[in-house]
């Protein structure tokens, strides 16, 4: 039982994998190697496509810890396998955090690590066990510190590398784990203090560096060869090779040498591509990744190394003129103002402070948490962020610890996410692997079909083997991928021309299913800087009335404006004031100055200088005039009003506050001003201070959509000297303040925003609103841009956790009243599979608004009311940057396809996350995102999703073309087959060059339609509308070829073709070919079966090009695709040409034979009526009847505010409708998408939505523990 363990790798994290343990086996290998010289190499291929298989036929099973090899398999849908192999290095300790304290051993004792004396020796280390080789696989380096050590046993270090991550055995938890860093000691931020920031000796740096590895995010070129292999053994190719010798042993070099020759540009093509994108992201990567930086060694040295050499625990001082910073480190001394453009996308500097230091009897279980680079960011510099500039005491260094290095860090975490992306995983091409196991289906048939056929012929082995292997060939066509990726590279190239740059090609195709977008709200829906609306300020626990500004003479010394003036993060670069566009146009309300110390002025103090705001002179009142006797000097230092800030604590969006401590010149205390989100600044406030109607004043902007900010203040001690002041908690400081007033800012909606949602709203997809900003403001947001109808009900959830013994809870409250009259609505959710439209129960539409708090209570407490809410919530507000990819994660659940929209800053996971990622950011974290918009606002979504559906419309033509091109084919051949003939090479060669590959790529140029419909594409080719148009032209088509085969046969002029056979001067006074000098034909290639039914197949590939490539709703019709309609009337033209008026030389190259006249003039009326059937059965059957009366499902939900929109089922017989549901749907079926599931539900359920003032809890289910819900009336 042991043997079959299975260990869990990443338990609850985005890389959970099952690992079991393999160690290999000789005789299977043995076996293996037998097989793969049996089959030619085939069956070591197809172990390099399957690595499961690879191991188990390879391996026996053994117990992770004895493994040679580990297999792998992803937890996620896609069910992946991965294998890798287990490697040994030998090393002094288990553990990279011990200690070996080895510096004061002397260097004549480690010389000689040989002698007797050293129980290390090489002769000495002991035999292993499971046979792996005692020398470390790292090289000489771990050699060389194990001889240093030359006092501890080395012990065996098991580990496996898996994308660009080590993983270690850990005999305690009897697993691997990775190392990721300083953060797994879940150290303390005193003890980060106290124990971490002395820096490490040379020995353990060295020490750690065995298990860490180099500090290098190395993004390795493959070189052309390495890729040129990757890409040959796909499978496809290996099929292609497998043809072209097939149809060189056949004879038909003309058409292999074209394959070939194909292959050779689309393997060029796609190997610069692919080079170009390594080259692309190994630059970007490497740009200032290498540094030389400087490092506190533990005796106190500061010695300058190389920043690949840098290991967690290093102690680095960061220079005061800046740095790209190599790893992720956290700030114990000093501050920094760095730029995080490249992992945010916002480019605004963002202030970052020393680590606290709570003082020993301030050590409380909060204050002194486990530090972790997400809660701590704040002092934290991650990897590839630009340090423009530090501000430092003299004497002491800004420091700060590397707590992660390579992979591990931030910056190295965004690169493996775009080195292995996960796979898109979309119906269209699941579908499109069965529809060519379906074609491979039919070929079977053929090739079993052309083997019986042949032998009751008596025709050689030979023959028959290579003619039942070419039905193969022609049924899975060869150019299948480069026409599946044509329509997509032309949809990129436009999205292009429109300002929208895409990194994932693939994903344009799921943009067409996308029925649900996210956005952002603060510089996606509306402007991105703020304006002062105006300020509310309080005294004696009561409002003054709105003022519009601050600037006021009477204000000038007040705390409400050095409130104003000091509580921002705003700093000096180049001269130019720069920092939070809020922080700026409060500062600038203001109009003080801003001034901070220079580089020598600092060095002159034993402290840091503060930064210094002051107000213009013109505001202050009029001092008296200094007495001649008086110091000028003193006199201006007494009538100067300046404040110094002493310490910042910056915004932290989990506490949705900032504050700083500052000091009024010539004042001995100093004061607090805190500035935040008004209900959490107000919790903080003396209640005595805080005005009785808070609450309705600050109700009343947010539901007018203004931002609001709270402003508070405290005198502090006298006792909090400077230095105290530096290493307090800010939790001693923001407590008892007094509450001064409102900064009411407006944000305005972008001009483009409310005109960009109507047009999603029409065509079905639902919008939703994730922000960080206050609930009520992004309600109002929602309201003012259309996202919330005027008539439609907001229900706000508040969750609250489990609290003294009671049950998590949600209580629900209407956001504002509904208007008086209510209107009566369809359904939310329109659930167009129902089909019975009298019975929808009539309801008022509603929302659901949440914040982050709610959200993350309801997704532990209440799994399955989550998803009901995300069925009809519409704003969620304070939602942290994990809770917005949380949210798109909770979606995709109930199986919508989501876009998210955003301005990079915070988005970053949720743009990635989402089917369709768009940042409307221009920097570097738009590598993250799938597209990146030029245009800043959201007109570039609709723009999306038509070019999305587009791709999507032409890659169903094209697969369907490509599909019946082939079935063409293949019914050509089996007809040829059966009178023991075939195509000539050069009518295939005519048929796949000069048509398919001409049409194909023209095919795909149909630009998107103009607006956005409300009707989607279907999602898959296994779906009703698809499947019986490619089933019934198929029909067609075989009909038309047999009617076409056997009439000839009936004609009366018919007879065997001879090269002496001359039927035309008997029935044509047309120019005569002279074939009496023609070869004898070994193949029996010319015939007049093998001509006529190459006449009717040459049009039948045209007829179905026409038929297939569609317009409207969702591309541009085909006649304004000018390529596509000359080079179909080119090629209509030609045909007609070699039908009608045959030339020798043509004749000759294509080996077709003459035929009479009255015979062309036949088959021209064959293919016509082909042409009439076709279209008809496309256009009129499938388009008009069948689709609008069965197959109208469009599988969607939609938020519409207008009563149940005319249905196409209203305008035809009802009797007509039910009788062809009937016949084509005898079963009901119900809807596929989980969300019309839900909402079928809900929308019988008497208790949804839920009543106002009423609470849901959650009670503990005997059975599992997991939690269900009931309602109380409270």
């Amino acid at each position: 039982m042991e043997k079959e363990d299975l260990k869990v790798l990443n338990k609850g994290e985005e890389e959970e994998m099952e690992l079991q343990g393999y160690r290999l086996c000789r005789w299977r290998l043995a076996l293996v190697g037998l097989g793969v010289l049996c089959t030619g190499g085939f069956l070591l291929l197809l172990l390099y496509w399957m690595p499961e298989w690879c191991v188990k036929s390879t391996c026996t099973r053994t117990t992770a810890r004895d493994a040679k090899v580990v297999l792998m398999r992803s937890t996620d849908e896609f069910r992946r396998w991965f294998l890798a192999r287990v490697r040994v290095m030998l090393a002094p300790g288990s553990n990279p955090f011990h200690s070996l304290d080895t510096q004061t051993t002397s260097p004549s004792s480690l010389s000689s690590p040989s002698s007797p004396s050293h129980p290390f020796s090489s002769h000495a280390s002991p035999p292993l066990a499971n046979g792996h080789s005692p020398h470390p696989s790292d090289g000489s380096p771990a050699q060389e510190l194990i001889s240093r050590f030359s006092y501890y046993q080395p012990i065996q270090i098991r580990y496996f590398t898996f994308h660009s991550t080590k993983y270690y055995w850990n005999e305690e938890l009897q697993n691997f784990e990775v190392l990721n860093g300083l953060e797994d000691l879940q150290v303390s931020c005193s003890t980060l203090h106290s124990e971490h920031s002395a820096g490490l000796t040379r020995n353990q740096q060295e020490y750690r560096r065995l298990f860490f590895g180099v500090n290098e995010i190395a993004v390795k070129v493959p070189s052309v060869f390495k890729l040129l292999i990757k890409e040959v053994l796909n499978p496809f190719y290996i099929f292609q090779l497998f043809s072209v010798i097939l149809w060189s042993a056949d004879e038909y070099y003309y058409y292999a040498v074209a394959i070939v020759f194909m292959s050779v540009i689309s393997i060029a093509t796609s190997l610069y591509t692919i080079k170009k994108q390594y080259v692309m992201l190994h630059d970007m990567v490497a740009t200032h990744s290498i540094v030389r930086v400087s490092v506190c060694r533990a005796n106190k040295d500061i010695e300058e190394i190389m920043s690949t050499d840098l290991v967690p625990g290093d102690v680095m001082i960061i220079p005061s003129n800046g740095t790209i910073m190599p790893c992720d480190a956290v700030l114990v001394s000093g501050t920094c103002i760095v730029n995080e453009s490249m992992l945010t996308g916002e480019s605004v500097p963002v202030t970052k402070t020393n680590l606290p230091n709570p003082e020993p009897g301030e050590r409380r279980e909060e204050a002194d948490s486990a530090y972790n680079t997400e809660e701590y960011k704040r002092h934290t510099l991650f990897c590839g962020t630009n340090v423009i500039q530090t501000r430092f005491y003299t004497g002491e260094l800004v420091k700060a610890v590397v707590v992660r290095t390579g992979f591990s860090t931030a910056k190295g975490q965004l690169v493996r996410s775009i080195l292995y992306p996960k796979p898109t995983d979309f119906k269209l091409y699941r579908d499109a692997y069965l529809f060519l196991l379906c074609l491979v289906a039919v070929a079977g048939i053929g090739f079993v079909y052309s083997i019986v056929l042949s032998i009751m012929n008596k025709v050689p082995a030979k023959t028959i083997i290579i003619e039942s292997l070419d039905i193969i060939t022609i049924t899975v066509p060869p150019a299948l991928p480069a026409a599946m990726t044509a329509g997509i590279v032309y949809a990129q190239r436009r999205l292009r021309d429109i300002g929208i740059f895409c990194i994932s090609p693939q994903r344009i195709n799921i943009c067409g299913q996308i029925n649900l977008v996210c956005f952002d709200k603060t510089g996606t829906l509306t402007e991105d800087g703020l304006d002062l609306w105006g300020v509310q300020r309080v005294e004696n626990g009561s409002f003054h009335l709105s003022e519009e500004n601050a600037y006021k003479e009477n204000l000038v010394k007040s705390q409400f404006v050095a409130c104003m003036a000091t509580c921002h993060s705003l700093t000096k670069i180049d001269g130019q004031l720069s920092g939070d566009p809020l922080d700026l146009k409060m500062f600038e309300a203001t109009g003080w100055l801003l001034e901070e110390a220079t580089e020598e002025e600092t060095a002159l103090h034993n402290r840091i200088m503060p930064t210094v705001v002051r107000p213009p002179k013109q505001l202050l009142p009029p001092e008296p005039a200094a007495s001649p006797d008086q110091d000028m000097e003193l006199y201006e230092l007494a009538t100067a009003y300046e404040i110094g800030i002493v310490r910042q604590f910056p915004f932290s969006s989990a506490l949705q506050r900032m504050c700083v401590v500052a000091r009024l010149l010539g004042e001995k205390r100093m004061d607090a001003y805190v500035k935040g989100a008004p209900e959490v600044v107000a919790s903080l406030c003396r209640k005595d201070t805080v005005p009785e109607n808070f609450a309705e004043v600050l109700e009343g902007y947010t539901k007018q959509g203004f931002r609001v900010i709270a402003l508070a203040h405290r005198r502090l001690e006298s006792k909090l000297t400077w230095h105290k002041v530096q290493n307090v908690n800010r939790d001693h400081i923001e407590t008892n303040v007094e509450f001064l007033g409102l900064i009411i800012m407006q944000n305005k909606l972008k001009a483009e925003t409310p005109a960009v949602l109507q047009d999603l709203r029409q065509a079905h997809i639902r919008t939703v609103m994730v922000t960080g900003d206050n609930m009520l403001t992004a309600i109002s947001v929602a309201r003012d841009c259309g996202m919330i109808p005027p008539q439609d009900t907001v229900i706000i959830a508040d969750a609250f956790p489990p609290h003294n013994g009671q049950a998590a809870k949600i209580t629900w409250r209407y956001a504002d009243k509904p208007s008086k009259t209510p209107r009566l609505e369809e359904v939310t959710i329109s659930l167009e599979d129902n089909f019975h439209i009298d019975e929808q129960k009539p309801q008022e539409l509603y929302h659901f608004a949440m914040n982050g708090k709610s959200f993350a209570v309801i997704e532990e407490h209440f799994p399955d009311m989550l998803q009901k809410l995300v069925l009809h919530g519409t704003v969620f507000a304070r939602m942290a940057p994990d809770q917005k990819t949380q949210l798109i994660e909770a979606l995709q659940a109930v199986d919508y396809f989501v876009g998210m929209c955003g301005d990079g800053a915070n988005d970053c996971g949720a743009l990635k996350r989402a089917h369709g990622g768009i940042s409307l950011s221009e920097l570097e974290a738009s590598v993250a995102s799938p597209f990146t918009s030029r245009t800043p606002n959201i007109s570039c979504v609709p723009s999306l999703i038509r070019e999305g559906r587009a791709a999507l419309i032409t890659s169903f033509c094209v697969f369907k073309f490509m599909a019946l091109y082939s079935i063409i084919q293949y019914i050509s051949v089996t007809l040829l087959y059966s009178i023991l003939s075939n195509l000539g090479d050069f009518q295939f060669l005519f048929i796949d060059m000069a048509i398919i590959l001409v049409i194909v790529f023209t095919m795909s140029l149909n630009p998107a339609w103009k607006e956005l419909v409300a009707r989607r594409p279907p999602s898959g080719l296994i779906s009703g509308p698809l499947l019986f148009s490619v089933l019934t032209q198929i029909l067609i088509c075989l009909g038309f070829q047999t009617i076409t085969f056997l009439w000839v046969r009936h004609q009366p002029w018919y007879t065997v073709w001879t090269p002496h056979t001359d039927v035309c001067n008997h029935s044509s006074h047309l120019n005569v070919s002279d074939h009496n000098d023609t070869e004898l034909d070994d193949h029996n290639i010319q015939n007049f079966e093998n001509t006529s039914l190459f006449y009717v197949s040459c049009f039948q590939y045209l007829i179905i090009a026409i038929v297939f490539s569609k317009g409207k709703p969702f591309r541009q019709p085909s006649y304004k695709n000018w390529p596509f309609v000359l080079s179909s009337f080119f090629l209509y033209v030609c045909l007609l040409f070699i039908m009608f008026y045959p030339v020798q030389s043509i004749d000759k190259f294509l080996e077709i034979v003459c035929v009479p006249f009255e015979w062309r003039v036949k088959l021209f009326l064959i293919i016509l009526v082909n042409a009439a059937a076709s279209i008809l059965m496309e256009t009129f059957v499938l388009d008009i009847i069948l689709w609008k009366l069965v197959f109208s499902r469009d599988k969607q939900g939609s938020f519409v505010d207008t009563p149940a929109a005319q249905t196409p089922q209203r305008g035809i017989n009802l009797g007509t409708y039910k009788c062809l549901s009937w016949l084509c749907c005898p079963r009901k079926m119900a809807p596929k998408a989980r969300y019309m599931h839900l909402a079928q539900e809900l929308s019988v359920d008497p208790d949804w939505p839920p009543k106002p003032t009423t609470t849901t809890e959650a009670k503990p289910r005997p059975e599992n523990g997991s939690t269900y819900h009931i309602m109380v009336n409270s």
